[in-house]
């Protein structure tokens, strides 16, 4: 360990906790969609503190409705900011964008959860709460990792362009509003809950909507009407069928891990308005993944395909075809080489601090990145201390310690990257 090391690790030590402490404050507010306000609030004041130069903006909808990456059902972002903050280098150096998103996912019934989802309680090296690992427990290992920078007075070449983004978790409005603004970078760091793998694959998504059409009868004389749920059953059949052909073509070492590299997902299903009617309609929306080497045209036309083919299966599809809509959230795939200068930079930071190799694998899940790469042209890698497993899920938590272990590693790799020429 060399002695820049040595106080990245001391440094580290003397601030875990302000560093909890502030991870608390943003668990503890609220940030489900249109209500991300508060946190950013936190996020924002965290970076005055550390003298960063801040762009702070309410994204409009002209911005960004023009941009082929543009997916998203909400019109207005007003009142909950974009931030972008930076850390200007001396020149000639590899700039780097740290990106986290702000927003989080409802909480859903608040009686699965042990402790308040918006508490932040720590216990047992844990701190529990709604975003805590997807993904303010990453934002936080950011910011850590730019204060022991400064605190030490390292000097960089590059500048270091933090973003604390809206609207990841329904497609990518804050990222994209930012890459519109013009900030781009030599490479870029999301630390989405990775269990402290390294992602240099992400898997893309878009939400679906279905629509079966049946016949409306009496329930008393339902073989007089055609019922749209029986026929939502050989919809869902057939989606399961492809999910499992697209899965058969994956031959990629990185998803050897991942049980279905390609899901299809079915999220929601609404039929019927009476229990004794034969119900004309069934909407079936969910969520298809894309690989990070696919296109998302390439896997519209694949489920369009599937799903015209029905009427091969049952003639009623051939003269009552299903109705498809792609709607809502996008999230673009993102494919990044091996030997890729960030990849063996952050292998390198990893093994200094964690004295082995790191996990590599393709994300299971969609971020920002895919925005970044496919949009900006950035080089982008997923990595974080968050705990996959319990992202989005009741009782999400993230291991402190983890957070402590992401913001060495991080606090090694900027300077490497920064300092290492253009």
């Amino acid at each position: 360990m060399n002695e820049v090391h040595r106080l990245i690790k001391e440094k580290i030590e003397e601030k875990k906790k302000g560093t909890v402490e502030l991870l608390q404050k943003l668990v503890q507010e609220d940030s489900v969609r249109g209500n991300e306000y508060k946190a950013q609030a936190v996020i924002i004041e965290k970076c005055r503190e550390l003298g960063m130069e801040l762009d702070i903006w309410e994204v409009k909808e002209e911005e960004v409705i023009d941009h082929p990456l543009f997916r998203c059902d909400r019109k207005s972002f007003k009142g909950n900011p974009n931030l972008v903050a930076i850390r200007k280098g001396s020149g000639e150096g590899r700039s780097l964008i740290l990106n986290g998103h702000i927003d989080v996912v409802p909480e859903g019934d608040k009686a699965d959860w042990k402790y308040d989802p918006y508490s932040g309680k720590v216990e047992g090296g844990k701190l529990y709460g709604r975003g805590s690992t997807d993904m303010k427990g990453g934002t936080s290992a950011l910011l850590l990792a730019i204060e022991v920078i400064n605190d030490l007075d390292i000097p960089l070449k590059g500048d270091i362009i933090f973003q604390s983004v809206i609207e990841e978790e329904s497609g990518g409005t804050g990222t994209l509003a930012a890459l519109a603004r013009g900030y781009k970078a030599d490479g870029a760091i999301i630390p989405e809950p990775t269990n402290m793998k390294i992602f240099p694959k992400q898997q893309g998504s878009m939400w679906f909507r279905v629509v079966v059409k049946g016949k409306a009868a009496h329930g008393g004389t339902r073989y007089e009407g055609v019922n749209a749920i029986d026929h939502a059953y050989t919809v869902i059949s057939a989606l399961k069928d492809l999910e499992v052909e697209r899965n058969k073509q994956i031959d990629d070492p990185l998803y050897k891990n991942v049980p279905i590299p390609l899901p299809i997902n079915i999220g929601k299903i609404e039929s019927g308005k009476w229990p004794s009617s034969v119900p004309d309609l069934a909407m079936i929306e969910g969520r298809v993944g894309v690989a990070p080497w696919e296109t998302m045209d390439k896997v519209e036309r694949e489920v369009e395909q599937c799903l015209t083919a029905l009427s091969k299966v049952d003639g009623w599809f051939e003269n009552h075809p299903v109705e498809i809509e792609w709607f809502g959230g996008r999230w673009q795939p993102s494919d990044l080489e091996l030997d890729h200068p960030i990849m063996d930079g952050l292998k390198t930071s990893f093994e200094r601090v964690m004295e082995h190799p790191p996990v590599i694998e393709a994300s299971p899940w969609g971020t920002d990145g895919g925005i970044l790469s496919k949009g900006g042209g950035i080089p982008v890698v997923v990595f974080g201390p968050g705990t996959t497993e319990v992202a989005h899920d009741s009782n999400e938590y993230i291991e402190l310690d983890r957070v402590f272990q992401a913001a060495e590693i991080l606090s090694l790799f900027i300077i490497d990257w920064s300092n290492d020429g253009a």
